[in-house]
């Protein structure tokens, strides 16, 4: 048996890895770097402009790079097409060494389909099912096809981020802010809390630092290297 360390990839070796296997398909890559938090930490990028037949494969690929943390697919209606994109994040956890990735589909208006990566990333399945219910693209091989947020009386073929004619109709509520509470319902009702009792006689500093002490108490070095820490779990073993 020996250890097997993984090696992050940078955002560069990244879009480079895309731009070798998807040759053709892809029309364009960007990377994009900032900073976080008081120690500046650098955040990279990488954007990745997709055709649509090569979703699935390029989802399989940013797997096979680190099993990614999926955070949402976003939608934009740009009025000739809607544009999809899947933001992931690789080397999660890893100060320094994360990279998001982003792949970018867009879809013609008169073909509003896109393949379910829910089999690769079940997690998605939430977001693909509120893509299909609010901007009307259909998911092909979807496992589960219930509506999120609207009512089961929403008008049919109605997707409320739309900004064409399948959008909001004149006349319906767009703006749940401006139009306010209805006068005619009462207030809910508000269950009053129960009074808490007066403590007598009890340790008052039970639960407080200890006084003259660290607090929190320093960790010995074999606590220390108990912890486990998000960036060992890359160490994998191997024959």
């Amino acid at each position: 048996m020996s250890d097997i360390k993984r090696t992050p990839l940078t955002a560069n070796e990244i879009a480079d890895r895309f731009s070798d296997k998807f040759a053709g398909k892809i029309s364009d890559i960007s990377i994009r770097q900032w900073t976080e938090g008081a120690k500046s930490t650098p955040v990279n990028s990488v954007w990745i402009t997709i055709e649509r037949s090569i979703l699935h494969d390029a989802v399989k690929e940013v797997i096979s790079i680190d099993y990614p943390h999926f955070g949402v697919i976003s939608a934009v209606d740009e009025v000739d097409f809607v544009e999809l994109l899947y933001h992931m994040y690789v080397y999660f956890g890893c100060p320094g060494k994360g990279v998001e990735i982003t792949l970018k589909v867009a879809l013609p208006k008169e073909d509003l389909i896109i393949p379910t990566i829910s089999d690769l990333i079940p997690g998605a399945v939430y977001s693909e099912r509120e893509k299909r219910e609010l901007m009307g693209v259909e998911v092909a091989d979807i496992p589960d096809k219930r509506g999120l947020f609207l009512p089961d009386d929403f008008p049919k073929g109605i997707y409320p981020w739309r900004k064409d004619d399948a959008g909001i109709k004149e006349g319906m509520v767009k703006d749940l802010w401006a139009v306010g509470r209805p006068e005619d319902r009462p207030n809910p009702p508000v269950k009053p809390k129960p009074k808490k009792e007066a403590k007598s006689g009890g340790d008052e500093t039970k639960n407080s630092a200890p006084k003259n002490d660290v607090w929190p108490p320093e960790k010995s070095d074999e606590e220390n290297k108990a912890e486990i820490k998000p960036c060992e779990l890359a160490e994998v073993k191997g024959e």
